[in-house]
């Protein structure tokens, strides 16, 4: 029987709150997929107060110009991420977020680190923005090594600041690719 915060695992136990599962990170597949993630931004926190419905959410998941991935666990998706590698800030993490099931277990954590592998593969600056009213994100994003270089307030809604985090691996005119 499962109880508490624990999770079935796939060799028949259940992951204890907090540990971590097999994670598969891969292109977002369909809409299918698209839809989950959107009604999730649509329902809750941080989107809420941001005013992002489930329309301009798919349009986000679905702009060509974006690389979308999701965290799948067992078949289910976890988690998103939303990825801009083009225009003024190249490597900018969008979007990220871990369904409720499966926060606290290192899913937002990895899509980090994903996304710092794909992004630092071409450049030497990752970028992130937090609202300021989201504090839990903020030091998770602090945690893995992001420091804040700015603060854009009344950005997205009148009366909250979006704070702009980099993590950065060296300048920008002596970074090479890696081969």
């Amino acid at each position: 029987m499962q109880t508490g915060s624990a999770a079935p695992c796939s060799k028949g136990r259940f992951l204890a709150a907090g540990e971590a599962p097999a994670v598969e990170i891969r292109r977002i597949h369909g809409a299918h997929e698209a839809d989950l993630c959107a009604r999730f931004m649509a329902a809750s926190e941080p989107w809420l107060t941001l005013r992002r419905t489930v329309e301009t959410s798919l349009r986000m998941l679905n702009d060509p110009r974006r690389e979308v991935y999701v965290a799948v666990v067992r078949g289910e998706v976890a988690g998103f991420l939303v990825l801009q590698m083009e225009g003024a800030f190249v490597g900018y993490i969008q979007t990220l977020g871990v369904l409720p099931p499966w926060q606290n277990r290192g899913i937002g954590s990895r899509l980090v680190r994903f996304a710092e592998e794909r992004i630092f593969s071409e450049s030497p600056n990752a970028f992130i923005c937090v609202s300021s009213f989201n504090q839990r994100a903020r030091r998770l994003y602090e945690r893995l090594g992001y420091e804040v270089v700015g603060e854009l307030k009344d950005y997205i809604v009148v009366g909250h600041s979006e704070i702009l985090l980099r993590k950065s691996v060296g300048a920008l005119a002596d970074f090479q690719r890696p081969r």
